[in-house]
C-alpha cells in the first residue's frame, strides 16, 4: 500500500536547501520514494496560517520505506542541517479514507 510523506517546512535559514535539494532526491529514490510536489508555491485557503515556506509530497511503498529513509545514515546530515535551519512537521498518511464512504479508496 502506498503511504505519503508530508514535509511541512518553515524555513528559519536557508543556508542547508541549496546543499539538500540537490542530494535528498537520489536517498528518496534509493527507498522507493519519489517527489510529487516539493514547492513554495503555497496558498492558505482555510484555517490559522502556520508560516510554512515548503511543502514537499512524496510518495512512498510503505511506512517501514518512509523510515529506513528518514533513518538512513546517508540523510543524516542533510536531515539536521534542516532541522537547524527550519521548523519542520513531517507526517506519514496511507491512501485509505476514514470515513469508508470513497469507493475507490481502501476504508482506513
Amino acid at each position: 500500500m502506498a503511504v505519503y510523506l508530508i514535509a511541512d517546512v518553515k524555513v528559519t535559514d536557508d543556508a542547508w536547501i541549496s546543499d539538500y535539494a540537490t542530494n535528498v532526491h537520489d536517498i528518496v529514490h534509493n527507498h522507493g520514494g519519489k517527489y510529487l510536489s516539493r514547492s513554495g508555491n503555497i496558498t492558505t485557503i482555510e484555517g490559522e496560517e502556520l508560516g510554512t515556506t515548503l511543502l514537499a509530497l512524496l510518495e512512498f511503498p510503505s511506512a517501514e520505506a518512509v523510515q529506513a529513509f528518514v533513518n538512513d545514515p546517508a540523510y543524516a546530515k542533510y536531515r539536521q542541517a534542516r532541522q537547524a535551519g527550519s521548523i519542520s512537521r513531517f507526517h506519514i498518511i496511507d491512501d485509505t479514507d476514514a470515513a469508508g464512504t470513497i469507493p475507490y479508496l481502501p476504508k482506513g
